[in-house]
């Protein structure tokens, strides 16, 4: 990882919200393309050694993603994100809940804010998480940070492939 670049990952558990910031040395219609376009999402966007297989995604507000991470082993873990507002090249918002195979979700979820921006080559990624009980907030930071810090870790590797 790029040590000049910056990462900041906060949680508010009193607010049962998270917030991210990542820099990315890429430009902005790349890292945007990244995280809405299915064929770049499962190639980043699952911590090894588990990987991401999206089902189907219909990048449109209203529009769903449905996709597993997928363990060496073979375990699915299945989640379905809602697109909810989508204001393109810079802001994205979803909301997130696992569920099983068939699509039956696991209540509560996740919404998640998305806010794009670039300056001088470099894109900034800041993620706002507000989770619907603090239950589920306690449960998802147990693995969360390291594995999204990996994912993101991911995605940097990828953009340098693809700039």
């Amino acid at each position: 990882m790029n040590n000049d670049l910056l990462f900041e990952f906060n949680v508010d558990k009193a607010a049962q919200t998270v917030y991210i910031t990542r820099e990315f040395n890429a430009g902005l219609a790349l890292v945007w393309d990244a995280f809405t376009k299915p064929e770049l999402l499962d190639q980043w966007g699952a911590p090894a050694p588990m990987r991401a297989r999206t089902k189907y995604m219909d990048f449109k507000v209203g529009g769903r993603r449905f996709y597993a991470m997928i363990s060496p082993d073979g375990q699915e873990r299945w989640a379905v994100q809602e697109f909810t507002s989508i204001t393109p090249k810079t802001n994205f918002k979803m909301y997130n809940a696992f569920s099983d195979k068939d699509e039956n979700r696991e209540l509560p979820g996740s919404e998640w804010d998305y806010n794009f921006s670039e300056q001088n080559g470099i894109t900034k990624v800041h993620i706002v998480i507000y989770n619907e009980s603090f239950e589920r907030l306690e449960k998802l930071l147990e693995g969360f940070r390291i594995g999204f810090t990996m994912t993101l870790k991911n995605l940097e590797e990828l953009l340098a492939t693809l700039s």
